[in-house]
């Protein structure tokens, strides 16, 4: 039986998305399920089995139809032995083999990367980054993650861990973050703070997509709050720029929904205070493949691996 479909799994902070995807990376069903309803590890790891179980029912295939089952995971992961170190903003996972545990479950070959490394894939395959020989990806979320493209390959770093761009620290003191450092760039431009700051102003019915309403209707206080953010943001960027040279650098995420402002503000600081030769060439883009770059990734991944 020919193997022509892909389960692709990208666990954020909130939701877990499932979708079967067919060898050209085209998503042929999605579910979404709420992650906070999954409070312990074995009911997650459940959840996702199950899940796979019921997209093959609901699609009437058998795992023969399945090449594998990728997974996208907020964390930091070790792409080959298939260890999840930690989950930043999910408690209750500490160096979890879970590679081993859902190809025992499921019976199917399984990879498992950070989700922002899985974005990456996605973006530099088949989105805003695509022909790019170096690229920095960011996505904005509940947590900042980042995947860093190098000649034209994921960068992954001695133990697996490269492109934490969340949690390089913008400051000598500041918040303590989840991932035990402190005044990481997450703590200050992660979904949670740019909603606290927004509700002392706008109260607590303000969403992210409501204070980018706001500001591209010129409202001064929405405006504040996001140019704040492109600044925070910013000073990481131009030392990442100043760093690795990168074509290209692509954010994505539901802060990077906040458009014109944002992305108007990253490219004038970093053209201002990143040193000229680093700054003359690089772009920086809206990543194209929105909430279907996880997944996309993640079926990148299992094709990828299986190679």
């Amino acid at each position: 039986m020919a193997k022509e479909f892909i389960a692709g799994i990208d666990l954020g902070g909130t939701n877990l998305k499932i979708a079967l995807l067919d060898l050209r990376y085209r998503i042929r069903y999605k579910e979404v399920l709420n992650t906070q309803r999954f409070t312990r590890k074995e009911v997650l790891i459940s959840a996702i089995v199950d899940s796979v179980d019921k997209i093959l029912k609901d699609n009437n295939l058998s795992r023969k139809n399945l090449l594998g089952v990728g997974l996208g995971l907020p964390g930091p992961i070790d792409y080959e032995k298939g260890i999840v170190h930690f989950f930043p903003n999910i408690p209750g996972w500490k160096e979890v083999k879970l590679k081993n545990i859902l190809e025992r479950k499921l019976r199917l070959p399984v990879f498992v990367d950070n989700d922002a490394k899985v974005m990456s894939l996605a973006e530099h395959k088949l989105g805003a980054a695509k022909g790019s020989t170096n690229a920095v990806c960011i996505t904005l979320g509940t947590g900042v993650g980042g995947g860093v493209i190098i000649n034209g390959k994921l960068y992954r770093g001695l133990s697996n861990a490269a492109g934490e761009i969340g949690h390089m620290p913008i400051n000598e003191n500041g918040p303590r973050c989840n991932c035990r450092g402190y005044a990481c760039l997450e703590s200050y431009i992660g979904n949670n703070r740019i909603l606290r700051e927004a509700r002392k102003i706008f109260g607590s019915s303000i969403t992210l997509e409501k204070l980018s309403y706001l500001a591209k209707k010129q409202n001064r206080n929405a405006k504040a709050i996001w140019l704040k953010v492109a600044e925070r943001l910013s000073v990481t960027l131009v030392g990442v720029v100043n760093l690795l040279n990168p074509d290209c650098i692509v954010i994505g995420g539901g802060v990077a929904g906040a458009g014109k402002i944002l992305f108007d503000n990253i490219k004038k600081i970093i053209a201002r205070r990143a040193m000229s030769v680093q700054a003359k060439h690089v772009k920086v883009f809206k990543a194209k493949l929105g909430n279907s770059a996880g997944l996309i990734g993640a079926a990148i991944l299992v094709k990828e691996g299986m190679r």
